[in-house]
């Protein structure tokens, strides 16, 4: 499962769920629909469905409001779906045009028997941290110091637990010595208020939890630690098509890439105040806004690349992170196959 699964943003209050959530029906509706036209008033009109995550949406909402999508002459419409697995079966089964999803899903998918083309990359880092819990804060200062603990994920198999065993596996932690709380989308407060010793968490989940006391242990959307504990970038949302398609699509992926690349240079250049208002309004209702611009700013020079082509080693990464994990058998998966590195080409 990729990040939404995950922990999807911990901290929704009420009225941005409820908005949040017709957002997605609405698209959802949309996306399921048949008989579309393939262009309009010249343009090339296509569907993108991702999960609603918000750093995960950033650079494809910044290319839209930016016109970079039309300058391609491309109509995008970007489809959300309740997280990276609901995309990658909206591509699958012809719903969508493309899907921007984890690398972890993708993986997944082929694994599993789906013929895919994964031809780009937006974001370099998964966005997950490791905290201590508030009243445990001096007891737990390293990954070292997990051994005996109690360390909440959203579910066994999930980005965040694999994530976590090849943290523990790097840092010489037997993972044998770690218990695993898997107890969904409600990490915030079982943290919080002690429940367990420590959790992997998300935006804006973090920062609350490090206000509130707690320690941040190791944290993989910082470009600098991902290269202390991952060894470097790891491959994490980019967009994948089918495979029977790639060559009819090709100057259109082409196309596509490069208006992704003109929103990936936005998201890391332009003030934080016009990112936020780059979103759709149901994505931020009920958030506080100013928090969100402060984590956009802390995050964006790590988590969007410079360039939408995809790094080889960081994919090679999450490969190993999932046969550690014990979700993928080694050797099973042919990235030369998966991964469509010529489809950028001149």
């Amino acid at each position: 499962m990729g990040c939404c699964e995950a922990t999807n943003p911990d901290l929704l209050t009420c009225d941005r769920r409820t908005a949040l959530k017709a957002m997605l029906s609405v698209a959802g509706a949309l996306a399921l629909s048949a008989c579309r036209p393939r262009s309009k008033g010249g343009a090339t009109m296509l569907r993108l469905a991702f999960c609603g995550q918000l750093l995960c949406v950033v650079p494809y909402e910044v290319a839209r409001a930016r016109g970079h999508f039309a300058a391609q002459g491309l109509s995008v419409e970007l489809v959300y779906t309740r997280g990276g697995n609901a995309a990658m079966q909206a591509l699958i089964g012809g719903a969508v045009d493309y899907a921007g999803t984890s690398f972890d899903v993708a993986l997944q998918a082929v694994a599993n028997g789906a013929s895919i083309r994964r031809f780009a990359s937006t974001g370099r880092l998964p966005l997950f941290a490791l905290a201590s819990a508030p009243g445990r804060r001096d007891a737990i200062r390293t990954v070292e110091d997990l051994s005996g603990t109690t360390v909440a994920i959203s579910g066994l198999g999930n980005a965040d637990h694999t994530l976590l065993l090849f943290l523990l596996n790097r840092s010489g932690v037997n993972a044998s010595q770690v218990r695993f709380a898997t107890i969904g989308t409600n990490v915030f407060d079982a943290l919080r208020i002690g429940q367990v010793d420590a959790a992997m968490v998300q935006e804006p989940a973090l920062t609350l939890i490090v206000a509130a006391g707690g320690r941040e242990l190791v944290n993989f959307m910082d470009i600098d630690e991902a290269r202390r504990y991952l060894g470097g970038p790891y491959e994490f949302m980019g967009v994948a098509v089918r495979a029977s398609e790639r060559d009819e699509r090709l100057p259109e992926m082409r196309r596509l890439a490069a208006a992704l690349a003109a929103g990936l240079a936005d998201a890391r250049a332009l003030p934080p105040d016009d990112i936020i208002a780059a979103l759709p309004p149901a994505l931020v209702a009920g958030s506080d806004i100013g928090q969100l611009a402060q984590i956009v700013e802390r995050y964006r020079l790590s988590l969007y690349p410079e360039q939408v082509a995809i790094e080889l080693e960081a994919a090679q990464r999450v490969v190993r992170a999932q046969e550690l994990a014990g979700l993928l058998e080694p050797g099973r998966i042919d990235l030369s196959t998966l991964l469509d590195t010529a489809a950028l080409g001149a």
